[in-house]
This record gives C-alpha cells, sequence and structure tokens, in this order.
C-alpha cells in the first residue's frame, strides 16, 4: 500500500503570500503530496519579534490564504504550544499524527544553510526528509557543502516533471528542487502598507482585507 506523502511548510508567515502558495503548489506536484501542512510559528527563535504580527492574526492570513486549495491545511501545532517553535518538537508531534507516512520538510534554501542552529537538527535530518527549494540570490548546490558534506550522497537533484518514486526516497534524505520563485517577500509587503501602497497582487485578496481590517503592519517593522 502506497504510504501518504505529507509536506510540512513551516515559517512567520508575517504575512503569508502569492510566493508562498506557489511554492508549495509546485513541490506538491512535483512529489505527488496528499497534503502540505503550512505551520505558522508562535515565536520562531531565530527572528526578531518587534516587527511580527501576533500569532493568531498569522494563522487566520494562513488560514485565510489556504482555504480555496483542498491539499493545503493550515496548522495550529505551533500556535497551540504557546512557545518557542522548534522543528524537532513539531516533528515529533506531526509523526504521532501521521504514523505511516513519508513527512517532507519544506524550506527555502537559505533557511537550510542555516540548519545547523536549529535544536536537534541532527534529529530532524534523521527522522524525515528535506525538499530545498531555490530562493533567488542562492545556489541550490550550496547544500552540498552544508554540514561539511555529511549528507553529500543522500543529496538529490530534482529534475523537471522527474517521478519521484518509494525507491528514491529511500535512497535519498535530502531533495534539491528548483521552483519558478514570485519576486515577493514578506518583508517588501510590510514595507509597502507601511508607505500606504497597494499590495494586491502580492497577496490573496482575503488576506490583504483582514491585514486592512486588522490595522496590521501600519507602523514600525
Amino acid at each position: 500500500m502506497k504510504k501518504t506523502r505529507i509536506g510540512l511548510f513551516g515559517g512567520t508567515f508575517n504575512p503569508i503570500h502569492r510566493g508562498h502558495l506557489k511554492a508549495a503548489s509546485e513541490v506538491l506536484d512535483q512529489f505527488s503530496l496528499d497534503r502540505v501542512l503550512f505551520i505558522p510559528s508562535y515565536i520562531p527563535p531565530h527572528k526578531e519579534s518587534s516587527e511580527m504580527a501576533p500569532p493568531h492574526d498569522r494563522l487566520k492570513m494562513v488560514e485565510l490564504a489556504t482555504a480555496p486549495f483542498p491539499e493545503f491545511l493550515a496548522s495550529t501545532i505551533e500556535s497551540d504550544a504557546e512557545d518557542k517553535s522548534y522543528s524537532i518538537i513539531t516533528l515529533e508531534k506531526v509523526k504521532k499524527i501521521y504514523k505511516e507516512a513519508w513527512i517532507f520538510f519544506i524550506l527555502g534554501i537559505d533557511a537550510f544553510l542555516e540548519i545547523d542552529t536549529w535544536k536537534e537538527y541532527e534529529k530532524v535530518l534523521e527522522q524525515c526528509l528535506f525538499i530545498v527549494i531555490s530562493r533567488p540570490g542562492y545556489c541550490l548546490d550550496e547544500a552540498r557543502e552544508m554540514l561539511g558534506g555529511k549528507y553529500k550522497l543522500r543529496i538529490h537533484s530534482i529534475k523537471e516533471d522527474e517521478e519521484i518514486d518509494e525507491n528514491t526516497l529511500m535512497s535519498s534524505k535530502i531533495f534539491l528542487l528548483p521552483i519558478k520563485a514570485l519576486d515577493v517577500s514578506s518583508k517588501d509587503i510590510r514595507k509597502k502598507l507601511r508607505e500606504r501602497r497597494s499590495i494586491a497582487r502580492l497577496v490573496p485578496k482575503a488576506v490583504a482585507s483582514y491585514i486592512r481590517e486588522n490595522g496590521l503592519y501600519q507602523e514600525g517593522g
């Protein structure tokens, strides 16, 4: 019986934008994922909180953005914990829910290059698979030398339209996936909002309305 494939897409989502949704869609299609969990962090351990919207607002925006996509699910795993968000703890919780599934961490190459700063990162690497997606200004192949090249032999570069079968999943640990990234970032969106400029093309309509109605990102950050 074919095992379920679950993608974990974590982040601050401050705010979530069309780039996040497009990246998740490309990963879902390429890896034939059954579901992608969007997991907004409660307190991200590696980011300053001064420009962070409250956790409940970031979760609500993720819920609004993912609602039209049946394979996407806004997860409250980290929000409910009301504590610092560590990937190892999140992974342990997810594996209790999806006991027999293939679990994939989805993250940008910029985040992967900092994986040695994660809490118990070696355990995280051993307990799931990683899908490392391209980001403007970074080279995906930089991942091969990460951690002293320890995982070099278990890194697999994905070719366009490649079918990812069970044998490939068993023989590899880290998958490098080039995507057609949108030129959009949460930081730029916050800047536009402070300057009273339109973000209509950068976020889903429901997210733009929520930001406006709740006065988010109007000052500071």
